[in-house]
């Protein structure tokens, strides 16, 4: 994702918003963190949290009590 920011402030906020990240129910001092991610930075992001909703359903497999049992 090599995305081009007119505002990077508010644009890395709307990119991240748009992957699946609810960054508007963090504090300002965390948004604000955020704000200052480089574009690279928001494109590892972007890829790490697309490659983990990929596995979620496996992921959320081994999360299951059976029996007692956490597998």
């Amino acid at each position: 994702m090599a995305a081009e920011y007119d505002d990077p402030a508010r644009d890395v906020l709307t990119v991240l918003e748009a992957a699946g990240f609810t960054i508007g129910t963090l504090p300002d001092e965390q948004q604000e963190v955020f704000r200052s991610l480089t574009p690279e930075e928001v494109a590892l992001l972007v890829d790490i949290k697309g490659r983990l909703d990929e596995a979620e359903p496996e992921v959320q497999a081994h999360g299951v009590v059976a029996g007692g049992a956490l597998f």
